[in-house]
């Protein structure tokens, strides 16, 4: 039995959106907090803090941005699953909602959207989609 820690990050972001929170909380790891820092970072969420209670939990807490009472994040979807990986070269990269949204990939280069890949000419695994 594998667990996705991903799945349940996005999972996480999607309730918080769902429920209208203004921050929601996850466990804290480097492939988290780098997806995090790229939502961020294309305007998705507002701000991301990792805050350590105590030397051994970290947490980050992600403040999600609204619109007018409306999610900035419409839908985010894990694409890569424990049980079916997908991988793509960088000539296969399709655009999200036709260029309105981002793919969040893993590559030798480390966590880079679909728009950076192509500009690094590299391939890699699909971890997310988010329009």
């Amino acid at each position: 039995m594998s667990i996705d820690t991903i799945g349940d990050f996005l999972t996480i972001i999607r309730n918080g959106i769902m429920s209208s929170k203004r921050f929601v909380i996850a466990p804290h790891s480097k492939i988290k907090f780098e997806i995090a820092k790229i939502l961020k970072d294309e305007g998705f969420i507002k701000d991301v803090i990792v805050e350590d209670q105590d030397s051994v939990k970290k947490q980050i807490k992600i403040f999600l941005k609204y619109v007018e009472g409306e999610s900035v994040i419409h839908e985010i979807k894990r694409i890569s699953k424990p049980g079916r990986r997908s991988y793509a070269s960088v000539n296969k990269f399709k655009p999200v909602i036709g260029g309105l949204g981002i793919s969040i990939i893993t590559t030798s280069k480390g966590l880079v959207t679909n728009k950076q890949a192509k500009d690094l000419f590299v391939g890699g695994e699909i971890i997310c989609t988010v329009w």
